[in-house]
């Protein structure tokens, strides 16, 4: 319904006559004005009986609540997954029953570190979190896009995560770890050094939610219908190939846009381009685990899949934007603790700590034991217990019975107890000394971080010297930059010697005291790199086409069709959002003005102009931001004839390699377009300038 206004005296006026469509208060109740309250004369005090507008503020005054004290900035998408080969020799779980069968999901992706209001593209771990709504119950997943974590026991997750947030006393830095007290942390802590390699990796500023892995971190149980068990590990594979950003990259996208993510996502959901991943196990059982360098209960610790392979079992499908934010994506809450029969936890003491928590942390947020009414978190199966009462209860039980055992005659409103169908925890024989203690053999805590060093390719290996001389370089205190590298001379000596020369020490400080001597001839792991793991077309990204007037027309229609045979999305760049006339005389809408449309929010470019156009805009300054930052990205440049005037005064004509691509016929444009698929062109970069 819409009010219109009108005269001093406030009188509102309905313009439409369908009832369906009154505004009414929470209670139901019609509503003739919402726009004044109620008043003692048109000038006089407003009165405490207006219901109605008390109503409106109390609920205004406690809409918002508590904010995750981690993952705070998170975006959420429905979808379901799809089960693609049965494994009913693993797990008894229904969801892995029946090939072909869908079962929806909610999936969230998020920042750690940042609050709600910081940037998308800050250097942090990605969650990855996934409630399956099976026949069963919810199954939540929640990993993150990283297979490892800092600490071994969830004892120390506080102390990790105050050290990484603002400074209590001054409340920043915010959403970044590039400060003193993460650091200290760290460079106290060994079990977090392999966790720091892949954070200081280009895992932590992903290009998309859409190209990135994720993980269940921890190894979990599958059980049999027989009661045998064995161990998993969950990993997510996106099949849009693996992308991430330049650091250089990840800062200007940040001042462009701060929502470069969600608005990511957004797109590619109405654009009907669902994003989709391979949901992939590792199976092992005692015998693997006994014989594994690592403790399989060690959550600092991966599995490399080339001894223990991936098999894929299904996929899932992101296809439907939320209908509201607030609803879904702030108060879905995911608990490591809710698994399915067939299914079980094991003695990993980070595992153990996050079960407690999640649960914990809920009623906090939401205020009541029973969040689980709420639809985002609402099981999509039948559910029949004895629970009752409390805040927000929307469901309590009927009749009578309110208890168990009791001696009622069996009706739907008298569950009982199933030991066939019932989950059952896995019978597994525990002896020990209580007290508390961390076991021997979680004591090695560089061997992983050097084969995951070594496992990358030389540009990222530089990448993460950098990022880790540019974080440390943010401390004030020496002693703790010190620490670190005499940490990262355990790992890799190459890697302490250029961080500690990109810090400007002095000498090199002596090895940090290993509790275990390293492992120094583990063989590097290819899956571990992005750029090995690259995609095998430009499907899903997206081009950026800056045109002017007097572009060539035909140049630009062959690209926009090149784009879309490939599957892959493109914006429309020009000096001005009215647009440019193009050589046919027609004229073409803009996506974006050129300063709103930086280089860094496309995978790929195309510059299109008249001669006297691009040689007018050679020399203005987002003209020259734009094509500068894309070639020092190592970005695919298309240009046509009369276009390759303001390259060369921006780049130089004697620097123009296979990268920049000359276009002159439809041809020439998808030939362009599938040359994208290799992402960047690294040949142009070298190491130190990325």
């Amino acid at each position: 319904m819409s009010n219109d206004k009108t005269g001093s005296s406030g009188e509102t006026h309905q313009t439409t006559k369908d009832a369906d469509q009154t505004l009414t208060s929470a209670q139901g109740a019609p509503i003739a004005d919402d726009q004044n309250w109620l008043t003692a004369g048109a000038r006089g005090p407003q009165l405490l009986e207006d219901h109605i507008a008390r109503e409106k503020i109390f609920h205004f005054d406690h809409e918002r609540i508590p904010e995750r004290v981690v993952h705070a900035r998170g975006y959420g998408i429905r979808g379901h997954f799809e089960l693609t080969e049965a494994i009913p020799e693993l797990s008894s779980a229904d969801i892995f029953q029946r090939v072909g069968e869908k079962t929806p999901l909610f999936c969230r992706f998020s920042t750690v570190a940042g609050n709600k209001g910081s940037f998308d593209l800050a250097r942090d771990v990605r969650g990855f979190a996934v409630k399956m709504y099976t026949k069963e119950g919810n199954w939540d997943l929640v990993g993150n896009n990283i297979p490892v974590f800092f600490i071994q026991d969830a004892i120390k997750f506080p102390d990790l995560v105050h050290a990484v947030k603002e400074a209590p006393d001054r409340g920043f830095p915010q959403a970044q770890s590039a400060h003193d007290n993460f650091w200290d942390f760290i460079s106290l802590t060994p079990e977090a050094i392999h966790m720091v390699l892949w954070q200081m990796s280009d895992r932590t500023i992903p290009r998309s939610f859409r190209f990135m892995e994720g993980f269940g971190v921890h190894s979990f149980r599958l059980i049999n219908s027989e009661g045998k068990s064995h161990y998993v590990k969950y990993h997510w594979k996106p099949r849009q190939g693996l992308q991430s950003v330049i650091w250089n990259e990840a800062v200007k996208i940040n001042g462009a846009d701060p929502d470069f993510h969600r608005r990511d996502m957004w797109d590619a959901i109405n654009m009907g381009d669902f994003p989709e991943w391979d949901l992939g196990i590792q199976v092992f059982d005692d015998e693997f685990a006994d014989s594994f360098d690592f403790d399989i209960l060690d959550p600092t610790k991966i599995i490399p899949e080339e001894q223990v392979p991936v098999r894929i079992i299904g996929k899932m499908v992101l296809d439907n934007n939320v209908d509201n934010f607030f609803a879904e994506t702030e108060q879905v809450a995911f608990c490591t603790q809710n698994i399915v029969p067939g299914m079980d936890f094991t003695n990993d003491p980070l595992l153990q700590g996050r079960n407690f928590s999640y649960l914990d942390t809920q009623l906090k947020r939401l205020g009541s034991p029973n969040f689980t009414h709420i639809p985002v978190n609402a099981p999509h199966c039948p559910v029949r217990h004895f629970q009752q009462d409390g805040h927000m209860a929307t469901v309590n039980p009927k009749g009578r019975i309110n208890y168990e055992p009791n001696s009622w005659d069996r009706d739907e409103q008298n569950p009982r107890e199933n030991p066939e169908r019932g989950f059952k925890s896995f019978p597994e024989e525990i002896s020990g000394t209580k007290g508390r203690q961390r076991s021997e053999s979680f004591a090695d805590h560089y061997s992983q971080a050097r084969q995951f060093y070594v496992s990358q390719t030389p540009l990222e290996q530089t990448h993460i010297a950098d990022a880790f001389i540019f974080e440390l370089s943010k401390c004030e205190h020496p002693a703790i930059r010190e620490r670190v590298v005499s940490h990262l001379r355990n790992v890799y000596e190459d890697l302490a010697q250029q961080v500690s020369e990109g810090l400007g020490l002095d000498k090199l400080p002596k090895p940090a005291k290993a509790a275990r001597e390293p492992i120094t001839d583990l063989k590097p792991s290819p899956a571990l790199s992005i750029i090995k793991n690259g995609p095998a077309s430009f499907k899903g990204r997206k081009l950026g086409i800056y045109i002017a007037d007097g572009g060539n027309a035909k140049l630009v229609e062959a690209l926009q069709g090149a784009v879309k045979n490939t599957g892959a999305t493109y914006e429309i760049i020009a000096p001005h959002i009215g647009g440019a006339k193009l050589s046919d005389g027609k004229l073409m809408p803009a996506d974006q003005k050129i300063d709103g449309g930086p280089s860094v929010l496309y995978d790929a470019v195309a510059i299109l102009m008249s001669k006297k156009t691009a040689t007018k805009l050679a020399s203005d300054k987002p003209s020259q931001d734009f094509i500068s930052d894309a070639f020092a990205h190592a970005k695919f440049i298309a240009y046509d004839a009369n276009s390759r005037a303001i390259l060369e005064e921006v780049v130089g004509s004697d620097k123009l390699d296979e990268g920049c691509v000359e276009l002159s016929n439809d041809q020439d444009a998808q030939d362009f377009i599938d040359s994208c698929a290799e992402l960047r062109f690294w040949d142009r970069t070298s190491p130190s300038q990325t």
